[in-house]
């Protein structure tokens, strides 16, 4: 008979998956990144597919409360410049499902997840827009905190993800400075209108502050992602940055900032914030905020309503690969 060695040796599969794991991890500790045809652990791969099709959801539902107020807008001007903010939101979407898509998930497979209630998206996009000062607060705010947050993720270690964040975040800017316009013409006319980009502050600040997500020591992916240099500063990190860079903003609008309790730490040179309605939060990404119900069935609706068109679609590329003859 035969006699059993102490150590079983690796089969091939398990080296090669072993030296690709030494490669990938040597692509991440020099700061290079990682494309779609390299390997990858599938951790990662599964990561990114939340991550980036969760950012793109944000984007495509995030259209909705803006929208709702382009034939209401004040002007024409006002009317243009929310229509092109508009677009370019849908822009992002698509930028971003097609970063996805490079990580072996079909638009499709996404689009399913986002109007079965099984993705998620970001938590803001569930409250309402009652006023045309919370156009303003939108863009000042939700798009100063995406700015904040995204801006990192330019640097992230999938390229396609970080390629398509350098533009997203310059149209970023550009929406940022609109919402501060707005606020600041509302701020600085009659008392009734500085009432209402008051109130429409008071509305987005808390909201605005937990789109970074939940704390560090509550966020289950964060630490995960840092590691593989997806992200590369925590939650309350970039939260805590937010805050400070709207401190000097509430200043120059003329409006008061929402937190009673915010304090400037002298031994850090920071700003700190008070405490968070975590709860509120809880409830909004567990389908209970103000509109969570209607954005999710406003998009199935959409995505039902448009079904034809993708058909017309399909039917003409398939005709185009045929050589076929497609009427004009």
């Amino acid at each position: 008979m035969g006699h059993t060695t102490a150590h079983t040796q690796a089969s091939p599969d398990a080296q090669a998956t072993e030296h690709e794991q030494q490669r990938f991890d040597a692509i991440i500790a020099a700061d290079q990144r990682i494309e779609p045809r390299d390997w990858m652990p599938e951790q990662y791969r599964s990561s990114l597919i939340r991550q980036i099709s969760q950012h793109a959801h944000s984007e495509i539902i995030g259209m909705q409360p803006e929208a709702n107020w382009i034939s209401r807008a004040p002007s024409l001007k006002r009317k243009a410049i929310l229509i092109a903010k508009v677009q370019d939101e849908a822009g992002h979407g698509l930028y971003l499902y097609s970063a996805a898509q490079t990580l072996g998930i079909t638009r499709e497979e996404m689009t399913q997840k986002l109007i079965d209630g099984k993705a998620r998206y970001s938590s803001i996009f569930n409250y309402h827009t009652p006023t045309w000062a919370d156009i303003g607060a939108i863009g000042w705010l939700v798009d100063g905190a995406a700015i904040c947050n995204q801006v990192p993720l330019c640097r992230a270690s999938y390229g396609p993800y970080g390629r398509a964040m350098v533009r997203i975040c310059k149209e970023e800017s550009f929406h940022q400075r609109q919402g501060f316009e707005i606020l600041y013409e509302l701020a600085h006319g009659t008392a009734e209108q500085k009432q209402l980009a008051q109130d429409a502050v008071d509305r987005w600040y808390w909201p605005s502050l937990m789109m970074f997500g939940p704390s560090d020591d509550a966020s289950p992916n964060s630490a995960r992602s840092m590691a593989w240099k997806i992200k590369r500063f925590s939650n309350d990190e970039l939260r805590q940055r937010f805050v400070g860079m709207c401190v000097p903003q509430f200043e120059a609008l003329g409006l008061e900032c929402p937190d009673k309790d915010l304090r400037f730490d002298e031994a850090t040179g920071t700003w700190i914030s008070g405490p968070l309605d975590w709860d509120e939060f809880r409830a909004v990404l567990d389908g209970r905020g103000p509109a969570n119900t209607e954005r999710l069935e406003h998009r199935r609706t959409a995505h039902e309503d448009g079904a034809w068109v993708r058909e017309a679609a399909a039917e003409y590329a398939r005709k185009q690969r045929r050589g076929e003859r497609v009427a004009a």
